[in-house]
């Protein structure tokens, strides 16, 4: 399944792994854009949602803040509709 989902993270952030391992587990397809090294991703994500803190995920045009995998799911399952 493929879905339009981008997370941005950090290499040392807990919450970022765990919404990637969340993601692969359940096999959806996805960018990650490391916010630590990539300055524009950085200022595009804050930007968009004027939020500093990772991990942020977008579905399509929908951005979830934070370990939520039951909103992301939400985010996919509108996508797909």
């Amino acid at each position: 399944m493929t879905a339009d989902i981008q997370v941005f993270s950090t290499p040392t952030c807990p919450y970022c792994t765990k919404v990637k391992q969340w993601l692969d587990e359940n096999d959806y397809e996805y960018e990650e854009h490391n916010v630590a090294q990539d300055k524009d991703k950085a200022r595009e994500m804050i930007k968009e949602t004027g939020q500093k803190g990772v991990p942020q995920t977008f579905v399509g045009d929908e951005a979830i803040v934070g370990y939520r995998p039951e909103k992301i799911e939400e985010a996919i399952e509108k996508l797909e509709e």
